[in-house]
């Protein structure tokens, strides 16, 4: 089971920092983005060499500074989003793998909840989320990944959620064991045989398949039946979409467990 790190976009919201360099190697608290999630991947005894990375802008720059990765390429990354961006690494997942977002920061110990979980398919979630919220005037609660749960058991995952009416945010680090990996990609060849390519029409709350989020695919396939869990960090993650929010990270950081 191998982490993949979907790194393969620019990130234009933080402005002049990515204009070398792709987003998860824009510096936080004085380390790279990606520096970060690889310090908690470790804590769950993954090292480089286990890494696949989704790769785009600037790939040229990822590949130069961490050698010790196995490369995919999104080629089409200007436009498609991160859910086609994961399954680049498709040829990678069949025997289950974690996944992650690249411009986050987290703890290790919510890794390795997710590595020890039971179940099949498994994503993280902030339950202290809203206090990051309080901060932000770039990014509103109503741009969160938000999820609603029955004990450990997930019910909904939408950005529409009403913030009062949700457990946690959705943190972007997942875990899908081999058969949770088999439902996963069943799920994506059906979604992507009936809408993929279909300029203009529309998938799942307002996006097209190609610009889908990957909880657009995790909800689809909820309706549908399929159980997904739940493992839980309160605090020990932040977001890093805007400069705002880079100017907040030293300060999230410190009162977060």
């Amino acid at each position: 089971m191998r982490p993949i790190l979907i790194g393969a976009g620019r990130g234009s919201r933080l402005a002049h920092m990515t204009e070398e360099v792709p987003k998860t190697l824009v510096e936080a608290m004085g380390r790279p983005m990606l520096d970060w999630i690889l310090e908690a991947l470790a804590e769950a005894g993954y090292q480089k060499r286990d890494i696949v990375f989704v790769c785009g802008y600037h790939a040229d720059v990822i590949r130069a500074r961490y050698p010790e990765f196995t490369y995919v390429e999104n080629r089409n990354w200007e436009s498609n989003n991160i859910l086609l961006s994961l399954l680049c690494a498709r040829q990678h997942m069949a025997e289950g793998f974690l996944s992650s977002y690249t411009d986050i920061i987290y703890r290790g110990s919510v890794v390795k909840k997710l590595v020890t979980s039971p179940h099949d398919k498994v994503l993280a979630c902030d339950t202290d989320w809203r206090r990051r919220y309080r901060d932000r005037t770039q990014h509103p609660e109503t741009d969160g990944e938000k999820l609603r749960a029955d004990g450990d058991r997930i019910l909904e995952l939408s950005r529409t959620i009403e913030p009062e009416a949700a457990q946690g945010e959705f943190i972007g680090v997942t875990k899908f064991s081999r058969e949770g990996a088999r439902e996963l990609l069943a799920a994506f060849d059906a979604a992507e045989a009936q809408f993929a390519g279909q300029v203009g029409r529309v998938w799942r709350e307002g996006r097209t398949f190609e610009r889908a989020y990957l909880i657009d695919l995790f909800q689809a396939m909820i309706e549908n039946g399929s159980a997904f869990h739940r493992v839980d960090t309160h605090g020990g993650y932040m977001e890093l979409d805007t400069l705002e929010d880079l100017s907040f990270a030293t300060k999230w950081w410190t009162e977060s467990r």
